[in-house]
């Protein structure tokens, strides 16, 4: 627990706290049956609202990763030091999601390697020395680079499928080269509804980590010469040229699809990320009116709340919905029902329907969770990997 020292740009913790409490709503509904479709990820090609959340986490990710090596690079830290630093963040990471994935089973035969938390981690530790050693224009380098190779290996690197006919460019469930990658290095330590293919694969973790790295250069444009408001005009602009880019390469070259994190899903949700960044950049930073600002900011402060305590409160909530399923509560006629299930039952008293009920506990849930980050920011408390 720490209470930070170093100046905090408002706009950055709402953003993390718009999408951790996106993450905490989609993850936890009452009925997985019973969802809304923008609060379920588009069933394969194709993106839906919940389908942001992710890479706008690996875009703040980056921009976090830019300011915070600018601030310690001040400070006198060197290259060396500044590498290391990232590493055991990366690891520390890594290890909460890997643990994570062991609850409740603990069962290290059957364990899921990939995740969210270990795909941020791969993505930190693979950016660092590119952040470190190299300038923007290197970056930029970089990213046409990882997005051209692993274009070329979703595309054309041929993939035998289980009958040992060879195929390639096949961007189906279990059948594309990625797939084939994380059963042959990764075997049954899979994603568990399908064991065949994972969508925090190794393969699509390049596309990734041009999420963060787009990050990175649009917290490198936050430190520039350019004027407060001239960033957030075309940081605007940028993230409207990127949606562009974004279908053009949808319809010609790779479809939109989260699962495989093709090109054309980085490069379309770094716009959304940009558009939805410089919107709170905007009216949280850099806004003259004092008074606009002072609402704006009355307004983000639950969001503000929520982003300081991000990484914490993905774990925590990680772990409480996995208890509230884990636990079982034995019913007068012997049938065991879970926790979540007794909760979530418990609502159907408000004679809503089975979509609204489940809307209802995934609100409640976050209300919750949002209760745990007001209570550590009450007491200054902020957690810090």
């Amino acid at each position: 627990m720490f209470t930070p020292a170093r100046p905090r740009l408002d706009s950055l913790d709402a953003f993390r706290g718009f999408t951790i409490a996106a993450m905490v709503l989609v993850n936890n509904p009452g009925d997985w049956n019973h969802l809304y479709p923008q609060l379920a990820h588009a069933k394969w090609h194709g993106w839906t609202f919940t389908d942001w959340i992710f890479p706008f986490f690996l875009f703040i990710a980056g921009v976090s990763m830019r300011l915070s090596l600018g601030w310690r690079a001040d400070e006198g830290a060197g290259k060396a030091v500044l590498l290391a630093q990232l590493y055991k963040r990366a690891a520390i990471i890594f290890l909460v999601g890997l643990s994570l994935n062991l609850v409740p089973a603990f069962d290290w035969s059957s364990l899921r390697i990939p995740g969210v938390l270990q795909r941020i981690a791969l993505c930190t530790a693979l950016a660092a020395p590119i952040v470190v050693f190299f300038r923007w224009q290197w970056q930029c380098a970089w990213i046409v680079a990882l997005l051209s190779v692993y274009t070329a290996l979703m595309l054309w690197a041929p993939v035998p499928d289980q009958n040992g006919v060879i195929h390639a460019g096949l961007l189906q469930p279990g059948a594309d080269f990625g797939a084939y990658v994380d059963r042959w290095l990764l075997g049954g330590h899979l994603w568990p509804l399908s064991k065949t293919w994972d969508p925090e694969g190794l393969v699509s973790t390049l596309p990734a980590l041009c999420s963060q790295l787009f990050g990175v250069l649009a917290g490198q444009w936050l430190m520039s010469r350019y004027t407060r408001a001239a960033q957030t005009v075309w940081m605007l602009l940028a993230g409207l040229a990127f949606l562009w880019i974004g279908v053009v390469l949808d319809a010609i070259l790779m479809p939109i699809n989260k699962s495989l994190w093709t090109t054309s899903y980085c490069i379309f949700m770094t716009g959304w990320a940009l558009i939805m960044f410089s919107v709170f950049y905007g009216f949280l930073d850099v806004i003259e009116s004092a008074a606009i600002r002072a609402k704006a900011r009355i307004l983000a402060t639950p969001l503000i709340i929520y982003g300081m305590n991000a990484l914490f409160i993905f774990a925590f909530s990680s772990l409480v919905a996995k208890m509230l399923g884990f636990i079982k509560i034995t019913q007068p006629d012997g049938t065991p029902v879970s926790l979540k299930n007794l909760l979530a039952g418990a609502l159907h008293v408000l004679r809503l329907s089975p979509i609204d009920t489940s809307l209802l506990f995934a609100l409640l849930f976050n209300a919750a969770m949002f209760l745990v980050a007001w209570v550590m920011w009450r007491k200054r408390w902020f957690v810090k990997v």
